[in-house]
């Protein structure tokens, strides 16, 4: 099955999976994501990893730029875990996201986030995912919150595999509901391989769709946020256990 230009085949998995393409975004001031990762932006194009922060921040009333740091890389990785995956196990194939090509409003949510200006079809196998996904977007964008904000290395790459988990679970969920066993079957191959790969092998241990990691994202510093289901921590770090419990 070839990409369409509209990727229409992940618009019934939800907008989480959606790419908005073609043209351009009517909004000039959404830059490329190689602008974004690299900080080199006309007057006229917005700071997008600065403002989508300022969104987590005032989205979860949170004030610490590397707990909003956080969790925004999480959610762009999410976004790109989830296109890249499902148009792998859906067409075979996985558009060329290469960040000169995809462009982010970094206020918007899915799918209006993410603009992919032109689909160019690459082959749907792990490398290329790799290649597209982690390499391109992931391996930048992390340097780049390390740089300006000081998130840990390690901690990013956790989040980069909570994603993938996160994204393959959801995939997964549609397929069987659907009785699409094929997509359930190759989303789970590519996953399985995806795993393998030196940056997000050691990132915590899967168990079927489970995945328990190694890091902490830090959202148990949201006012009220607690741990997330695959966390290091069984309860928020300095919390007793009848706090935690009550």
């Amino acid at each position: 099955m070839e990409l369409d230009p509209g990727l229409t085949a992940l618009r019934p998995l939800g907008g989480f999976f959606v790419l908005r393409t073609g043209g351009c975004p009517a909004e000039p001031a959404a830059p490329p994501l190689d602008q974004t990762y690299a900080g080199q932006l006309t007057g006229v194009q917005t700071d997008a990893l600065a403002a989508r922060i300022g969104v987590v921040a005032d989205r979860l009333r949170v004030r610490e730029p590397r707990v909003c740091a956080s969790l925004a890389q999480q959610g762009l990785a999410a976004r790109l875990w989830s296109a890249a995956l499902a148009c792998a196990a859906l067409y075979g194939r996985t558009p060329d996201l290469a960040p000169r090509l995809l462009r982010w409003d970094a206020a918007a949510t899915a799918p209006d986030d993410l603009w992919l200006t032109e689909v160019r079809p690459l082959p749907g196998d792990a490398d290329a995912l790799a290649d597209t996904v982690l390499h391109a977007h992931l391996e930048p964008l992390g340097e780049a919150l390390t740089r300006r904000y000081g998130v840990a290395p390690g901690l990013l790459w956790g989040n980069a595999a909570s994603a993938l988990a996160g994204a393959a679970r959801l995939l997964d969920r549609w397929a069987r509901a659907n009785a699409r066993a094929d997509v359930a079957e190759r989303a789970a191959g590519l996953t399985d391989d995806l795993f393998t790969h030196p940056l997000l092998r050691g990132t915590g241990v899967r168990s079927g769709a489970a995945f328990h990691r190694r890091s902490c994202c830090l959202y148990y510093r949201v006012p009220g946020g607690g741990v997330c289901g695959d966390c290091c921590f069984t309860r928020p770090p300095g919390s007793s256990p009848r706090a935690a419990s009550g």
